[in-house]
């Protein structure tokens, strides 16, 4: 493929290419280039965030270069301060290690890890485990304090007065070597890492090689609208979980949020979805997602029980009905026990989203309004019609 066609697939998505004139050559001279990408397991499953990188990665690989997935358990044990107002939790080295398993067990969903020609998963404890102290005083000598004292994070906490560890000043300084030892022609980040890639360019360059391109992804805004997504935030759509669950959070997006999951989790046209309905479209990404995650019967088998379970039924006497023993019960608490259930198929997938729909006055039981979701409102040994914007739940607690 010529290098303007390739350019033209690595660009979709991007915030920025730095630089794309040194792209544009690497392409040019190289038949296969070398793309590293580092993920530091310090959690155990990959949620849709993290596929942004994956993707991009795999664009690489369909372009026929290869790609190094970098788990990077010796980074992890000092903690990447990127985007922290303090010090990360170190993990254990068994922590570590049990997450690790679980990436290299998820990333074969997106990247053709059995292509040993267009992949290579590495750790960087294989090259850090054997780092003695004259190593170490030879990186230290390729760069300065103050240049990494530059980054907003650490400029940001020392006028707070919170402390900065040194091991947080020397995880740049580990990552950018990642790159030295890996020979790379290309990182990809996101948007938080270009520091620490930035870095990478110019320790490769101290040490007498190409820098490499970076390129930066941006950070997705998890189901929530607010935050990146994260699972610390709760907002996060892992993609591990039930065809069920995965279909159910994508339909609880917000139709803005909706066309940047297009752009950066589906290789499909803007413009085609940009002109559909927006109920169509969001079901189409819904279907998307699960069919990389869980095969295209799953997909269809959600969207079908979507339309009739919220699309086409009419009669509230067919909607699911959730049964429950003991009682009174709050909507709290009803949502709390089946809010992986029958509340994500609708949507609502936190209890912030429930609380603002109790706020519109969208939430009815038995006909009455709900204005407080901590207050009981469904009765031992009675049968209840909970109504939700246009959809409907039995709860029986007979």
């Amino acid at each position: 493929m010529d290098t303007a066609k390739q350019l033209e697939i690595i660009r979709r998505g991007a915030i920025e290419i730095i630089n794309e004139s040194s792209l544009a050559d690497k392409l040019k001279k190289k038949k296969q280039l070398v793309v590293k990408a580092g993920f530091d397991p310090t959690a155990p499953d990959i949620h849709l965030g993290h596929t942004v990188l994956l993707r991009k990665l795999r664009h690489f690989q369909d372009l026929g270069h290869k790609v190094v997935f970098l788990i990077g358990d010796a980074t992890a044990l000092v903690g990447d301060p990127s985007g922290q107002n303090q010090a990360r939790k170190v993990l254990t080295r068994e922590e570590i290690d049990k997450n690790a398993k679980t990436y290299e067990k998820q990333v074969s969903k997106i990247l053709k890890t059995g292509d040993k020609e267009l992949f290579e998963r590495m750790h960087n404890s294989s090259w850090f485990a054997k780092f003695g102290f004259e190593h170490l005083v030879q990186l230290a000598q390729r760069y300065t304090v103050a240049r990494l004292l530059e980054r907003d994070d650490f400029q940001k906490r020392l006028k707070e007065g919170k402390p900065i560890s040194f091991l947080e000043l020397f995880y740049p300084l580990m990552q950018g070597y990642d790159s030295v030892m890996l020979d790379a022609d290309v990182e990809i980040g996101g948007t938080d890492q270009k520091f620490n890639m930035l870095v990478g360019r110019d320790l490769q360059e101290a040490y007498g090689k190409e820098p490499q391109v970076v390129i930066t992804m941006p950070l997705l805004v998890g189901t929530d609208g607010v935050q990146k997504m994260s699972k610390s935030y709760g907002n996060y759509i892992g993609i591990s979980e039930t065809a069920k669950e995965i279909f159910g959070k994508v339909m609880s997006v917000s139709d803005d949020l909706m066309f940047s999951y297009y752009e950066l989790l589906t290789d499909e046209d803007m413009q085609k979805v940009k002109a559909m309905h927006p109920m169509d479209a969001k079901k189409n990404l819904a279907y998307l997602i699960v069919k990389d995650y869980h095969g295209a019967e799953a997909a269809a088998a959600e969207k079908k029980s979507f339309e009739d379970v919220f699309q086409k039924r009419k009669d509230p006497a067919d909607a699911p009905v959730i049964k429950l023993s003991g009682g009174p019960y709050s909507l709290n608490q009803v949502f709390d026990r089946r809010k992986k259930e029958e509340f994500t198929a609708m949507g609502i997938d936190s209890r912030t989203k429930l609380l603002s729909l109790v706020g519109q006055g969208a939430i009815k039981v038995d006909g009455e309004k709900v204005n407080d979701a901590s207050s009981p409102c469904f009765e031992a040994g009675k049968r209840h019609l909970l109504k939700i914007g246009r959809h409907f739940l039995n709860i029986d607690l007979s």
